[in-house]
């Protein structure tokens, strides 16, 4: 049953913003005293749409953001050099699912050009604008340069057709492995704007907002992308992928995720990060 949103409630909102707390602190704050995640969220959009004067506070939703062109429902999509299936679409969290997005040819060049690279993956650090190794996070990784080679070039070309969303606003693409018990811990991907070092990361192309992560291997067991905001599991098939975005940089956007444990054998996954602007 929903949670009603009461004007004392609402009253208390507002109250609290004036009084300088961050929007995170109030939801753990509803979480405590009991209330759902999704009648939290009910309640702080009410409050942006109620009270333009705090927009700032609630951090302003994007109105331009990538994504694929979905109306009519479609079941397949033109990549220009693919036709890619859609197997799966959320809108709350935007979440969708690709299909058919790279070839087995395509997921072996990338496993083959990043194993000699390798080196345990680091996390981007908004405290100090840097990177760190994270204890949340026990995969290995590489990047590449956009364009470094044949086949990150023609898939790079392939997703911002996809996603409708220019191919210089992404970060290189991410080769990461998870070998058995590896896994990275439900995270956010933006940046949080709290943090003192999120300014300097920000100076080479704004903030993130979406993410794509691609399976070029998969596991015997386990491994699953999971979205624990929503009790989505998404199955690391080889060759598919799953796309999400976040309109602005807030747990409200409910795009907590993390990778569940490898049980067994090996997961390999290509990850794309989208910015706002030009990526340098």
């Amino acid at each position: 049953m929903s949670q009603p949103i009461s004007p004392e409630l609402r009253e208390w909102l507002v109250a609290q913003l004036a009084a300088g707390h961050s929007v995170p602190a109030l939801r753990a704050s509803m979480r405590a005293a009991g209330w759902h995640d999704s009648a939290t969220d009910v309640a702080l959009a009410q409050l942006e749409a109620g009270f333009p004067n705090i927009e700032v506070a609630l951090a302003p939703a994007r109105t331009e953001m990538p994504g694929p062109d979905l109306d009519g429902a479609p079941l397949y999509l033109d990549a220009g050099d693919r036709r890619v299936q859609v197997l799966h679409t959320m809108r709350h969290p935007r979440i969708v699912v690709f299909g058919n997005l790279l070839s087995v040819e395509e997921c072996e060049g990338l496993i083959a050009a990043a194993r000699v690279r390798l080196a345990r993956s680091l996390t981007v650090e908004t405290r100090t604008g840097g990177e760190v190794l994270n204890v949340d996070r026990t995969s290995d990784g590489m990047f590449f340069e956009r364009g470094e080679n044949e086949i990150v070039a023609r898939l790079e070309q392939r997703l911002a057709t996809l996603l409708r969303w220019p191919l210089q606003f992404g970060e290189g693409l991410q080769i990461l492995r998870y070998a058995p018990g590896a896994q990275y811990r439900p995270h956010y991907d933006y940046f949080d704007p709290n943090e003192p070092g999120t300014p300097t990361i920000l100076k080479r192309g704004g903030q993130r907002v979406a993410t794509l992560v691609m399976y070029l291997q998969e596991p015997e067991q386990g491994g699953a992308t999971t979205f624990p905001d929503v009790g989505l599991e998404v199955a690391p098939v080889r060759g598919t992928g799953v796309f999400f975005s976040y309109d602005r940089p807030d747990p409200v956007t409910r795009t907590l995720h993390g990778g569940a444990p490898v049980l067994a054998g090996e997961k390999w996954v290509a990850t794309k990060w989208l910015r706002e602007r030009e990526f340098k």
